[in-house]
């Protein structure tokens, strides 16, 4: 046969394969052709077109039955398990659909993010995907990035300022920095609040290794206004606390301010010293994103990942 019409099979062999395997399963053209709908002629160009594509006789005939020959064993060992799968191939991906209500989702988050950010979405996430077990990992810093390095988490939610080349982080909520005093502290009723009016009052802050703190001390030096640490604390809902209780002032990020805290505390935003802080999603840069991991950002916000299969992500400081 001429080179072309051999190209043409070489560049669908998925069709001689199916009626290969099918004239080998059954011992009959006819029945092959009947189980392919196709007509007999079909399937017999289809085995010779085969045949020569592989230079050896594959079928023969023994009384009323086509067997394989040696050869044709050995292609229909190779052959079945490829023409199976690909037949099976719209109920395997339907079972597949039916997983991904299944299964499991790791999320780095740190204590902020898990207290103030993520409860909606994680109800959200519960109720539309009961079967798939969800672990929050709280974790900040260091320990979060090696878990999205690992992939021992799948994603991670919060905030970032300095982005590893490695990670990739889609911000998606911003809060404005805010100074908490007592009610009856002076500064909760000063007008127009400086930068050096915080000076005299000691500020109690998260350790040094976290972000708040180095944002703070920041802006202070660079504003060349010197201010004093009154007490270092993890944790938004203890330092609010101590602030309540008199021990000093703070500086705090809007999310962690709830209803709850307007009778406790006075708050007034210091976003013209201080920028604002986003939160969002961080993954290892390239991390194919599993439906679960998907579903799980699309609440955060639809579409934050639709990107030609690929994910972009990190993870966060607090």
């Amino acid at each position: 046969m001429p080179p072309s019409h051999r190209f043409a099979y070489k560049g669908d062999r998925l069709k001689p394969l199916r009626a290969f395997c099918q004239t080998a399963r059954l011992g009959s053209v006819s029945r092959a052709a009947e189980a392919l709908f196709l007509s007999q002629p079909a399937v017999t160009l289809q085995l010779q077109a085969l045949e020569r594509e592989m230079g050896q006789r594959l079928l023969e005939r023994s009384g009323r039955r086509l067997v394989l020959t040696p050869e044709g064993e050995a292609l229909y060992e190779l052959a079945r398990p490829l023409v199976e799968g690909f037949e099976g191939l719209d109920g395997a991906f339907k079972e597949r659909l039916r997983g991904m209500d299944a299964g499991e989702l790791n999320v780095a988050a740190g204590s902020s993010t898990i207290l103030y950010l993520l409860p909606r979405i994680v109800a959200a996430f519960r109720a539309a995907h009961p079967d798939v077990r969800l672990s929050l990992h709280n974790v900040t810093g260091a320990s979060g990035l090696d878990l999205l390095r690992s992939d021992a988490v799948d994603l991670a939610v919060g905030s970032m300022l300095d982005v590893p080349a490695d990670l990739d982080y889609a911000p998606v909520y911003r809060f404005d920095p805010m100074l908490i005093t007592p009610p009856d502290h002076p500064l909760a009723s000063r007008p127009d609040l400086t930068l050096a009016d915080l000076s005299p009052y000691g500020l109690i802050l998260p350790p040094q290794r976290l972000t708040t703190y180095r944002l703070v001390d920041l802006v202070f030096q660079r504003n060349r206004v010197p201010y004093t640490v009154a007490l270092e604390v993890g944790g938004w809902e203890v330092i609010k606390q101590y602030v309540a209780m008199g021990l000093g002032i703070s500086i705090v990020t809007a999310i962690c301010l709830t209803e709850a805290d307007r009778a406790r505390l006075a708050a007034r935003s210091l976003a013209e010293y201080f920028p604002s802080r986003s939160y969002g999603v961080v993954v290892r840069k390239g991390k194919y994103l599993s439906p679960q991991a998907r579903a799980f950002s699309e609440l955060i916000q639809p579409a934050l990942f639709e990107r030609g299969g690929y994910d972009d992500t990190g993870q966060s400081g607090r």
